[in-house]
């Protein structure tokens, strides 16, 4: 469902979209392929009504953990499912996506990977979850079984992603910025896991930053950020953010926003 963007300062110039652009950035989606699927058909509806000739959606990664599908979401990525729609499709790394690949390349990083999501993870792939205990032997043969039951385009695919992506007057990462700093100075750790730094700042980061990984009840709306990760895994509201010349609205799975 839709609702209109209320600006919280009427006072400041909004950026804009590129000309003959509709953009769609999508929140964290933590393995609700349910919830992915609904949102892409809702987006796809919205965009029909669109005179703007070019039209992209912008994935602000943690695809991964938490939910029940993992390996499903990824599955449906692959297929660039929106390609046939016509819309161009851009996929960020999310901190998840992040902490698999670490775990991969070393078995040790996994303990703190299973606690916040992992676990989930592995089993979307048919791997056994090792106990939170494990000796070093069970945290190997659960980063063996999935290296071997994870496949190797899914890996390449998440290796391979942007870490954040420019458009008009925004720029799209999934964690946030570190305040003061330029963007072509910004590191990967920060890109894919700050947070308060980040969201307690009010500095101007030159553009306006559109990013996930820290839950709201609702997408937060301030002068230089707009969050939109609203807990798709235990709330069911997968909530995308479509951007059109200097328009801003919200689309969201589940119950509409408040206008």
């Amino acid at each position: 469902m839709k609702a209109p963007f209320q600006s919280p300062d009427a006072a400041r110039t909004r950026p804009e979209a590129p000309p003959g652009s509709r953009l769609y950035a999508i929140g964290d989606i933590h393995g609700r392929l349910d919830l992915l699927k609904r949102l892409l058909t809702l987006i796809r509806d919205d965009a029909a009504r669109s005179t703007s000739p070019r039209k992209a959606v912008i994935y602000l990664g943690d695809y991964v953990d938490r939910g029940s599908d993992s390996k499903g979401v990824i599955d449906l990525l692959l297929t660039r499912p929106m390609k046939n729609a016509g819309f161009e499709e851009i996929h960020l790394m999310g901190n998840h996506e992040d902490a698999m690949l670490q775990f991969l390349a070393d078995a040790r990083s996994g303990l703190n990977w299973f606690a916040y999501g992992g676990l989930e993870t592995l089993a979307s792939y048919g791997v056994r979850p090792p106990r939170f205990s494990a000796a070093e032997d069970d945290l190997n043969r659960a980063q063996r079984e999935l290296a071997e039951r994870m496949p190797r385009d899914h890996v390449e695919f998440i290796r391979h992603m942007k870490l954040s992506h420019e458009e008009g007057g925004y720029v799209f990462v999934h964690a946030g910025m570190r305040p003061g700093v330029a963007l072509a100075d910004q590191i990967g750790q920060d890109l894919m896991w700050i947070r308060e730094e980040f969201l307690e700042s009010t500095v101007d980061f030159g553009k306006l930053v559109v990013h996930g990984h820290t839950i709201s009840d609702a997408p937060q709306v301030l002068p230089n950020r707009i969050g939109i990760d609203t807990g798709a895994f235990y709330s069911g509201k997968l909530t995308a953010l479509a951007l059109e010349g200097a328009e801003r609205e919200f689309i969201q799975t589940g119950s509409a926003l408040p206008g």
